[in-house]
């Protein structure tokens, strides 16, 4: 199907470009995992348990929150 098809079934509400698309074989970009290890301070890790207890997550998400959020700050 050409763009100018997928452009006129969407534009006129028949169909979700989302139902179009093949996701059998999407996969996202610089997605890879690494494993690392990080020492910290008793006092540290106590806070980030009750930061995360806190809010309702894991440590490990609270951590890889807080570093994307920097990451995207100091990136700007």
């Amino acid at each position: 199907m050409k763009a100018k098809q997928i452009d006129k079934l969407v534009d006129e509400g028949e169909t979700d470009v989302m139902d179009l698309a093949d996701l059998s074989s999407a996969s996202r970009l610089n997605h890879e995992t690494f494993r690392v290890n990080v020492d910290f301070p008793k006092w540290v890790v106590k806070s980030l348990d009750n930061e995360a207890s806190r809010v309702g997550v894991t440590r490990q998400s609270l951590i890889k929150l807080w570093l994307v959020e920097r990451i995207v700050v100091t990136c700007r």
